[in-house]
């Protein structure tokens, strides 16, 4: 029997990040995608396209995506990926891009994106209140531009802002 989709991503994951640890916890770095980004994601009403919440942070290319999971997949994993830094750009306007291009994206990709908004500002509040004070306006605009993501994800990423001002 051939496993299911989702079970094929959680493996590509899981290899694409083996010996990777979390900048924070030191946790294996597949911790992120399972426990906490795609668990989020299936708590919630999803599709199973939506299974890009595995491969949302794989180091591999939209090629190796697509072949191994067809192009909805990689449209959504694109879509997921943060701009990358290059020579002469700065950080608030990478994330203006990367607004504007989450800002156009279908309902499951914002889902997945407010799962991993989640996951990411527990960590860093938690961890690195002076990375906090960055991350926290960054995510607020970032809630502005989810509205078509799950309603109940939304409403908590918005909790864990609020409470990560204080």
């Amino acid at each position: 029997m051939a496993a299911t989709p989702s079970k094929r991503a959680a493996a590509f994951a899981a290899l694409a990040h083996a010996g990777q640890v979390r900048k924070y916890t030191a946790e294996p770095f597949i911790v992120h995608p399972e426990e906490a980004v795609a668990a989020l994601v299936a708590s919630v009403p999803h599709t199973e396209s939506m299974l890009a919440a595995w491969l949302h942070d794989v180091a591999v290319t939209l090629r190796e995506i697509q072949a191994e999971f067809g192009p909805e997949i990689a449209a959504m994993v694109e879509a997921l990926t943060d701009t990358p830094p290059q020579e002469g750009s700065n950080r608030a306007g990478r994330k203006a891009r990367d607004r504007e291009r989450l800002a156009r994206a279908c309902p499951g990709v914002q889902t997945v994106k407010l799962a991993d908004l989640i996951d990411n500002s527990r960590t860093s509040f938690a961890f690195d209140h002076s990375f906090g004070r960055v991350y926290l306006p960054e995510k607020q605009l970032m809630h502005k531009v989810l509205q078509a993501g799950d309603a109940t994800l939304l409403r908590q990423a918005r909790d864990i802002a609020a409470r990560g001002m204080v």
